[in-house]
């Protein structure tokens, strides 16, 4: 059996017999237990009731947080002419078209985010196998493949958070950092909880929401109230 810490066990014995916790006291549980020596980050957690194998029960899609995620997203785009030039000045942080293509297949990727106008997705196409099983293909169901990169940069850079089930049908997400205060981590929980339940696929059947957890990097999770967290 494992053992833990002085300081994991303490945090640990605090969620003994806690669930089902209304948003505020579960974020008040979590701020109070997380003691680690860097701001961590207000992980959610969501059990749905879907089958991600069946395409018509797939979920994804992108949440605009109210208070931002509190974490410095790096963008990379791929555009050319008045397009980059306009990327750069929204503040992406790496910009180009075949050049930066060789970049990715050497192995570089320095960014957390990659947006392409519509004209470049030919050759952002070849990077699939590379850019797909990190979550980074640009993808026009989520606004990363547009004209308009001005917004898309700026979205990104301010909070915006995609969100894709996985195999076993949950979603996971950073949304905020514990030094936030108590409101703002709610308003986020709540805003990310409401995206998620309005992207339910028609696939769907029987319960969609099953499940939402809360916890902290290097905390333990507890369960919230469904009624609470869907509240607005």
């Amino acid at each position: 059996m494992a053992k833990f810490g002085k300081r994991t066990t303490a945090a640990r014995a605090a969620f003994v017999g806690k669930s089902a916790l209304a948003v505020e006291a579960a974020l008040t549980l979590i701020k109070s237990s997380a003691s680690a020596k860097f701001d961590e980050t207000l992980e959610i957690a969501m059990n749905l009731g879907v089958d991600p194998r069946h395409a018509d029960q797939m979920v994804r899609g992108v949440v605009q947080l109210p208070n931002g995620t509190g974490k410095t997203v790096r963008v990379a785009v791929f555009a050319r002419g008045a397009k980059a030039d306009e990327a750069k000045a929204a503040g992406a942080d790496i910009v180009g078209a075949e050049d930066l293509m060789e970049i990715i297949q050497s192995g570089k990727i320095e960014f957390d985010r990659c947006i392409a106008t519509p004209d470049l997705m030919p050759l952002v196409g070849r990077l699939g196998k590379i850019l797909g099983p990190r979550n980074l293909m640009p993808n026009p169901k989520v606004g990363t493949v547009t004209m308009d990169v001005k917004t898309a940069v700026t979205a990104a850079k301010g909070g915006e958070v995609q969100f894709k089930v996985e195999k076993a049908g949950v979603i996971h997400a950073g949304i905020g950092k514990v030094s936030f205060t108590d409101e703002m981590l709610a308003q986020n929980v709540r805003a990310f909880v409401e995206a998620v339940s309005r992207a339910r696929p028609a696939g769907a059947k029987g319960t969609y929401l099953k499940k939402v957890s809360l916890s902290s990097t290097m905390g333990p999770g507890v369960s919230l109230d469904l009624a609470s967290a869907t509240a607005r």
